[in-house]
């Protein structure tokens, strides 16, 4: 028997959406059960390749959402509102609802969540993480007998893209960036890629699901790529080291609530870590946990196929429950399919938390300059794994050298108070940049 499904954006997810449910042939049998019932787009009139018949389309989406012969709502369109009212018009409605929208649940998530368990239908949201890789229900099902003790990962593909170009061609951020936009792979205002916030959105939902509760979004500590200088890039590949955009949550201890340490900043990993080998626009991540150790997530992060991709086999899950209990809503929940909140958690305070970190330097080119640096990092408690002068670069000022430190594991607040240290020496003309180093 044929699933209504309601489908609201036809954009470039939709359209992958849409393109496999008109085209059900050597996929799985279910595909072939999944009927297109209605699609929400801007403008009905516009011309459009995929063959659509134009009766389904309208340009109201809570005629989608409403209308009795959709079983099931797809939402596509991004953006917080009106996707949140829609998502929770639906549920309110008995209909469960297959989301790809990352900003919506990481803001919203608690809300929606509680709603659908209220109404006993589902929100699945694989396609919100990752695109094309399965991760969201492998950190609900497959790894819940786990103790998560990190998530760890490189979730935007427009700076993964920038950055291996960086590094491969030792290019400037600001070129390779309007390339990623001519060949599509940035928005034509790249801030919520460049700057993290997309990142950052994305490990709020992998924070959830990896430890049973939810942090605040817009207190995770976020930092983009946006003022990354290509001399930092190379160094690091100097040093060992290539540099990702790494978006991170782990576990700091225990209690009630539990404490995380979530954040989002470019990052130093050795060559040899297993995400230091995802280029381009894909995306990697890496959970660790006890007993099952490393386990690795890789493929394509974003685009039409992999994302839709996701979208249609959380509306198959949707599918297949109808299979055992004859409806896809108004039936008791498979609590390992249904998103819910099992504990408490809250974020550490950023200062207290321990990292190693690498910091350039730009001095004076004089002797004693490497000793007075030392002094300052073991004044404060912070030893240095090692400490390099770089020659000059072209621009540099003549008589100035640039010092690069990478630290060992040292309390945040201990690290500050040596830069403040260093900063306020004579012979350091600026702290021309700070990373994180794993």
């Amino acid at each position: 028997m044929a699933i209504g499904v309601g489908l609201l954006g036809l954009g470039t997810v939709g359209a992958g959406v849409a393109a496999i449910l008109i085209e059900p042939q050597g996929r799985h049998p279910l595909v072939a059960e999944l009927q297109l019932r209605r699609v929400a787009v801007r403008d009905p009139a516009r011309s459009r390749s995929l063959a659509l018949n134009p009766a389904l389309l309208c340009s109201d989406p809570e005629a989608v959402v409403d209308d009795p012969s959709v079983e099931i709502v797809v939402e596509v369109m991004g953006g917080l509102e009106p996707a949140r009212s829609l998502i929770l018009r639906a549920i309110a409605a008995g209909k469960p609802v297959v989301t790809a929208n990352k900003a919506v649940i990481a803001r919203h998530g608690e809300e929606i969540a509680a709603a659908a368990a209220a109404k006993g239908v589902y929100v699945l949201l694989e396609a919100a993480v990752g695109g094309g890789i399965p991760i969201i229900e492998p950190l609900k099902q497959s790894l819940g007998a786990n103790r998560i003790l990190r998530v760890s990962g490189i979730i935007n593909g427009t700076t993964n893209y920038i950055l291996s170009r960086m590094a491969d061609e030792g290019a400037a951020y600001g070129d390779v960036l309007a390339d990623a936009q001519r060949l599509g792979y940035a928005e034509a205002d790249p801030a919520a890629d460049v700057e993290g916030h997309d990142a950052a959105d994305k490990i709020a939902i992998l924070t959830a699901l990896a430890y049973g509760g939810s942090v605040a979004r817009e207190a995770i500590a976020t930092e983009g790529i946006d003022r990354l200088q290509a001399r930092d890039v190379a160094y690091a590949a100097r040093l060992g080291y290539v540099v990702k955009l790494l978006a991170v949550a782990q576990r700091e201890g225990e209690g009630d609530p539990l404490p995380l340490d979530v954040r989002v900043h470019p990052t130093l990993l050795p060559k040899d870590h297993p995400l230091a080998g995802v280029h381009g626009v894909n995306n990697a991540i890496l959970v660790e946990a006890d007993p099952v150790g490393r386990v690795m997530f890789y493929g394509p992060g974003a685009g039409a196929g992999p994302t839709a991709s996701a979208v249609v086999a959380d509306i198959l899950n949707i599918a297949g429950t109808r299979q055992v209990t004859g409806t896809t809503s108004g039936a008791p929940l498979d609590p390992l399919l249904a998103a819910s909140s099992w504990r408490r958690c809250s974020l550490v305070d950023g200062s207290q938390t321990c990292h190693r970190n690498y910091v350039r330097l730009q001095t004076c080119d004089e002797a004693g300059v490497i000793g007075r640096i030392g002094t300052c990092f073991g004044s404060a408690g912070v030893s240095i794994q090692s400490i390099v002068q770089f020659e000059a670069s072209l621009g540099d000022q003549e008589g100035e050298a640039e010092i690069v430190v990478i630290t060992h594991e040292v309390q945040e607040a201990r690290f500050r108070q040596a830069l403040a240290a260093i900063a306020a020496l004579a012979e350091v003309r600026t702290i021309a940049a700070c990373l994180r180093t794993l």
